[in-house]
């Protein structure tokens, strides 16, 4: 479960900083490096978007335990 939530920690980084950048400077960069929209670019998009999901778990697991202490 650690490498798991390692593993969506940094796609979430790479996240946003990409939406950063987006923002910043208009510059995607993901659709840079793999193409915009094309098949691998789609899949980091929805590998983030999944990461973002799973992250919701740890985040109310923590707000539990803190609750019951």
């Amino acid at each position: 479960m650690r490498v798991l939530n390692t593993v969506t920690l940094v796609l979430l980084i790479v996240g946003g900083l990409n939406w950063g950048l987006v923002g910043l400077l208009g510059f995607d960069l993901v659709a840079a490096i793999f193409g915009e929209m094309s098949p691998v670019s789609r899949l980091v998009y929805i590998l983030v978007g999944v990461s973002a999901l799973w992250q919701i778990v740890p985040l109310f697991a923590s707000d539990k335990r803190l609750a019951t202490n």
